[in-house]
């Protein structure tokens, strides 16, 4: 016979949004602090990173760094200099993504873009200035003083492998040249593992070895990464088809979601909708033996699918089985 089928959900007592904000919040304070210190003589630079970080969206990546740390027993003010390094690189990737050479976006979370306010250079400056700011960050004297060196080298050259051309970057180019051809479910999921999902799963990986997880614990979480990244894209692709992006909560354009390379574009939305099913089950499932110290990364990936689940306004996260 083969294994029982048991829904999962997420547990009523765990309070997903409070924690959603309590961390976004220690996420901003130490943003703001990492960006303040150059804000009196770096003029215009400084103030299109700043525009770049604030507001900030959901904070999806640096959370992780912290969920993934203090499941194994991190104390945050440890963790917090990687999600801001992860923090900033996904701000510079958005900055870049909304300029003419690439989307050409002219609205990013319900503002003007970027370098709608600051002039393309300035904007693409202000991308790079948060890239390099990143790897400052995480590998300054006071990370120094609470970690060995060889593991904050060893995490640097982690993080600027998954943003590079193997990870985002690589990611963003086979994008952009996926538009001028059809493209099959192989080559979107190749997009979308590198795009997306490489700095997800770096999120995750940071936090964890941060914490001094062991190396069969960092496999599992990993592996738990590599289907949390695919699926965060194929929910947002769906819901951007669907019209049900949140007001502002991406960039705008006249861009047609059905000409890009994704999942609903390829397969259809039913199809996406069961790609996202099975990976959230495989994200519930590398999390099952952690038990209940796994529950905020439980209950992330349960939000991350029932925004793109949705069943006659009902949410579908309770139809995820494992």
């Amino acid at each position: 016979m083969g294994l029982a089928i048991k829904k999962i959900t997420v547990l009523a007592e765990f309070d997903l949004d409070s924690y959603l904000r309590a961390r976004s919040a220690a996420v901003d304070r130490a943003l703001d602090g990492c960006l303040r210190r150059y804000s009196e003589r770096s003029g215009n630079i400084w103030k299109a990173m700043h525009y770049g970080l604030f507001p900030g969206g959901k904070r999806l990546r640096p959370i992780l760094v912290l969920a993934a740390g203090e499941l194994f027993g991190a104390k945050r003010k440890t963790l917090l200099p990687f999600a801001c390094a992860v923090e900033m690189i996904h701000g510079y990737s958005l900055i870049h993504d909304d300029l003419p050479a690439l989307d050409n976006d002219d609205l990013r979370r319900g503002e003007p873009a970027n370098h709608k306010v600051f002039g393309e250079g300035m904007a693409l400056l202000a991308g790079d200035g948060l890239l390099t700011e990143a790897f400052h960050v995480m590998s300054g004297a006071a990370v120094l003083t609470n970690l060995p060196a060889e593991l904050v080298l060893k995490l640097v050259h982690e993080l600027s492998y998954a943003v590079g051309v193997a990870g985002l970057v690589g990611g963003q180019a086979f994008d952009l040249e996926a538009e001028k051809r059809a493209v099959d479910i192989g080559m979107v999921e190749y997009i979308h593992v590198r795009k997306t999902g490489a700095l997800i799963r770096a999120a995750i990986r940071l936090g964890a070895q941060v914490a001094g997880a062991s190396a069969a614990d960092l496999r599992r979480v990993t592996r738990f990464g590599d289907c949390l990244g695919l699926a965060f894209q194929i929910a947002d692709d769906i819901l951007d088809i669907l019209g049900e992006t949140a007001p502002g909560e991406r960039a705008q354009s006249g861009h047609s979601e059905w000409n890009k390379a994704t999942y609903p574009s390829v397969v259809g939305i039913a199809r996406a909708q069961e790609r996202l099913k099975e990976l959230s089950a495989q994200c519930l499932r590398e999390l099952a033996p952690f038990g209940k110290a796994s529950e905020p990364l439980r209950a992330l990936a349960t939000q991350v699918a029932a925004r793109a689940l949705q069943s006659n306004g009902k949410s579908a996260a309770g139809e995820i089985k494992i």
